[in-house]
């Protein structure tokens, strides 16, 4: 072989890693971007229940529409992707999130509760196409044998965007303006108006800037050249719905969908009504520094990730998966039985031990399925994001009932099913260590 055949030989594997890393940069921000819009949805919660006095169950509603988008479009998503690739869903998500966003204005304008609820549908919508697509994008976009690496260094990208939309909603959402319920009954109407009015048109800046950041983002997408993945062609339809069923007949599938319902409705409860519980359990709290919790908390989360990886080493991650859920379910209890300070640090602790759970029952779930299973599984356990909304509604129901420090008996029976889960699969995987 003469030199210059060997020289061009040699540059293929650095030409290929280069042609991977600008897209591979592109795909990994969006796990930033979702971040920002999971848990501005917190902020959310708190200053719809002063712009438009809700209850806690009325407010829990903001999950429940965000995350009624991820299930009802996870299937679409899939298919979608299928047809149009991983790119294409990409940029066809982006869309759905940036004019998601862009609705705020019009429905802070209108002072419509409705119409947010409606665009956070469209924002989680498109998330679901991102969500779908990113996660396998990230180990196509590289060597196999680092695939793993490279979508934990992705994931770790996610806790950060949601501490920054934790902060973009305390500093240029939250206005520093909290009246009593007396205080707002001495108003006069109009003055009442004009006050609940400016907590509505609060989301309209952040939101605006969001929507175009979004959307210019999906172009910048749309306009890089992405290597070839080398996706398989789509199936037809006999064959999706007979491996679709496969997995639905499976019992360890489907006890993975259940711990992934419950786990992520754990995770946003609490995430949710962790301002709200500041400021029951430590009156006079207001909502800004309330909101230092929670980022508290994501920090926490953040850390948890890396914690629970140089773990995994050691432990099975069922092991690890049951001590953590066994921890949860006692700091769950003590948020209940211990209002207050003691219950507050409590449910930021949480947030180090729920760490794992998602990634780590997501894993189990798809343990040894074939490619199209993985692919079809992947989209049934986004689904499972549903728990957010419905047993986030659960938990304004119980703290409109019996309080809010009660309510955190919902995450709690939430932490017992995914320790049952993790009971069943000691015998899982061994630890990458060993």
């Amino acid at each position: 072989m003469s030199q210059a055949t060997t020289a061009t030989f040699d540059a293929r594997p650095s030409a290929a890693a280069s042609a991977r890393l600008l897209p591979l940069i592109l795909v990994v921000s969006l796990f930033f971007l979702w971040g920002v819009a999971n848990n501005l949805n917190d902020v959310l919660i708190a200053q719809f229940k002063k712009a438009f006095t809700l209850s806690d169950l009325q407010a829990g509603l903001v999950q429940s529409a965000f995350y009624l988008g991820y299930f009802l479009v996870a299937i679409p998503a899939g298919i979608f992707m299928r047809r149009f690739g991983y790119k294409g869903a990409i940029v066809f998500g982006l869309m759905l999130y940036g004019i998601g966003a862009l609705l705020f204005w019009p429905a802070a304008a209108s002072a419509t509760y409705g119409i947010f609820l409606f665009a956070l549908f469209v924002i989680a919508s498109g998330l679901a196409f991102l969500e779908t697509s990113a996660n396998p994008l990230v180990t196509l976009l590289g060597p196999p044998e680092t695939a793993a690496a490279r979508l934990n260094l992705a994931q770790a990208f996610n806790p950060l965007g949601s501490i920054s939309g934790v902060l973009i909603g305390q500093l240029f959402i939250f206005s520093g303006i909290e009246h009593t319920p007396e205080q707002q009954a001495a108003m006069s109407l109009a003055e009442r108006h004009a006050y609940l009015v400016q907590e509505a048109a609060a989301v309209q800046w952040p939101y605006l800037v969001i929507g175009l950041v979004v959307i210019g983002w999906a172009v910048i997408i749309l306009l890089t050249r992405f290597p070839d993945t080398g996706v398989a062609p789509e199936e037809h339809a006999a064959t999706r719905h007979g491996t679709l069923g496969r997995l639905l007949r499976s019992g360890r599938f489907m006890a993975a969908v259940a711990a992934q319902f419950f786990y992520v409705g754990a995770q946003v409860g609490v995430w949710s009504y962790l301002i709200r519980y500041v400021q029951a359990t430590v009156p006079g709290t207001p909502a800004r520094s309330a909101a230092n919790f929670l980022t508290a908390s994501l920090v926490c989360f953040m850390v948890g990730r890396f914690a629970g990886a140089a773990l995994m080493k050691y432990l099975q991650p069922a092991r690890l998966l049951a001590t953590f859920a066994t921890i949860n379910i006692v700091l769950a209890m003590v948020a209940v039985f211990v209002p207050g300070p003691a219950g507050v640090y409590a449910l930021v602790a949480c947030s180090f031990f729920m760490s794992v759970m998602y990634p780590t029952i997501f894993a189990l779930g798809v343990e040894g399925r074939d490619d199209a299973e993985r692919k079809f599984g992947s989209a049934v356990l986004v689904m499972a994001i549903i728990g957010g909304a419905v047993l986030t509604a659960a938990m304004g129901a119980t703290s409109d009932v019996a309080g809010i420090a009660h309510a955190m008996l919902v995450p709690a029976g939430c932490f017992a099913m995914v320790l049952l889960f993790a009971s069943r699969h000691w015998a899982g995987p061994r630890p990458m260590g060993r």
